[in-house]
């Protein structure tokens, strides 16, 4: 097992990693960005060191900076969380040449699933369903246009190296294709450093369901119960929840063994979600793979009681899995909500500032909130908008239901403005209660209903 490890990332999950690491005897250190020096990770981290100025380019993504920072403090590995570089194949590369273990899949894998377009074409030659689309990416609005007019409007134009809801545009016509194409570009450009795009037909009234997997180095993998991520504004998601209630375990079982299955083939190691959409008539398509740790891998821990930080530690350690499938069943139900930094009532624009006051009602059975903010922290204007996330386990769906909406209104922030009370409203619509939200429903049938109820600005 490491003795040392550097955790190359911020806020919550950075905290949740560190405290992770010291339960199992492991030294921290933790990188942190200027405006980050007095965040609360870096002062649970055993050591820190800053790599750099408040832009991500300049700390977070600062790929020498962060391995000069391991090397310095003598880290045997590094745990990327999500986000930042817990995709980016070439820092895995480089994690080995310096003799730093990466905790994640190795490079290959992560060049080959990570490309959302390799990713497609991987799982289609492992018989695994996806969505119409493009044939790889697509080189000019030319070649766009051909594979939008044979798969039929609306389309869906995403970044080859996307993820987290970045790097995606909704296309309806022919001629919106040129400006959709050349902003996609530019957001993809400034996001990821890579431009290629593909096209997928969009599928809607359809739910967001994936799958998380764990595989050590021994050839075992097992699957944890899926998640529905249907509650999403913007590609951008909202509220999770385990198991999703429309889904039999029958078909828990058929996606499990596609996805078990496609791990073995490609040989992959350590966590990683399989993103699946099902339409109305319970058909499954693949969409793409995350090969990191997901924000919401919260709501797994909790319906199965498993740790998975700490198993992928162990798995970087050469260790077996500390689990098998029949410990990865369903136990009742988990609810997680995003609280953001964000003024919903102002066309949800960010809320940077400090926290005058941060109230979170812990202390409740089946009650559990990640945060990396306190009462008097900065939220800073140049990361994500998420500061705490809300999760709620119990023994079913209307249970659940109950305590999160008590939670979520005893919960107070002064001094930023948050979508505490936009999640209130959601949790208390008859949909959600009946489990029937679709990924177009915040847009196309809560925000219309939302908006004529409350003040609310564009």
């Amino acid at each position: 097992m490491f003795k040392k490890v550097l955790v190359a990332n911020r806020g919550e999950i950075a905290v949740q990693i560190i405290r992770a690491l010291h339960e199992l005897g492991i030294t921290a250190v933790a990188v942190y960005s200027s405006a980050d020096k007095d965040a609360l990770f870096v002062q649970l981290a055993d050591e820190a060191i800053c790599i750099g100025g408040p832009q991500p380019a300049e700390s977070y993504l600062n790929m020498s900076q962060i391995l000069s920072a391991a090397n310095l403090t003598g880290c045997e590995a590094i745990h990327p969380g999500y986000g930042f570089l817990s995709e980016n194949a070439e820092f895995a590369r480089l994690c080995a040449a310096c003799h730093v273990t990466f905790i994640g899949p190795r490079p290959e894998v992560i060049d080959r699933m990570g490309d959302k377009a390799n990713a497609r074409q991987t799982m289609q030659a492992s018989g695994v369903p996806v969505i119409p689309g493009s044939d790889g990416t697509v080189r000019d609005v030319a070649a766009a246009v051909t594979v939008a007019q044979r798969i039929g409007f609306p389309v869906l134009l995403k970044a080859a190296e996307g993820g987290g809801g970045k790097g995606i545009r909704t296309v309806q016509t022919t001629a919106d294709l040129p400006a959709a194409f050349r902003e996609t570009q530019r957001e993809a450009r400034l996001n990821y450093g890579d431009d290629r795009l593909y096209i997928e037909k969009l599928i809607t009234r359809a739910k967001h369901i994936e799958v998380q997997v764990m595989a050590d180095s021994q050839g075992h993998v097992v699957y944890l119960p899926e998640r529905d991520c249907s509650l999403q504004r913007h590609h951008q998601k909202v509220m999770e929840e385990s198991p999703c209630r429309a889904i039999t375990a029958a078909e828990r079982a058929k996606l499990g063994a596609i996805v078990v299955k496609a791990c073995q083939q490609i040989g992959y190691t350590n966590t990683g979600t399989f993103e699946f959409l099902m339409d109305s008539r319970h058909h499954f398509y693949f969409l793409e793979m995350n090969t990191r740790l997901q924000v919401e891998h919260t709501v797994s821990e909790e319906v199965t009681g498993l740790e998975l930080i700490k198993a992928m530690v162990r798995v970087a350690a050469g260790e077996a899995l500390p689990f098998t499938q029949a410990d990865a069943a369903v136990q009742g139900y988990a609810l997680e909500c995003r609280i953001n930094a964000e003024d919903p009532r102002h066309g949800f624009r960010p809320s940077p500032g400090t926290l005058h006051k941060l109230y979170l009602p812990t202390g409740t059975l089946g009650v559990r909130i990640d945060t990396g903010v306190t009462t008097g922290s900065a939220v800073p204007p140049y990361y994500d908008a998420m500061i705490a996330k809300l999760i709620v386990h119990g023994r079913d769906a209307a249970a659940v239901r109950t305590k999160m909406a008590r939670v979520l209104r005893e919960c107070q922030l002064l001094g930023i403005a948050s979508n505490r009370d936009f999640l209130l409203a959601l949790l208390a619509t008859p949909e959600f209660a009946a489990g029937t939200c679709t990924t177009d429903f915040i847009t196309t049938a809560f925000l219309p209903r939302w908006k004529e109820d409350a003040d609310v600005t564009a």
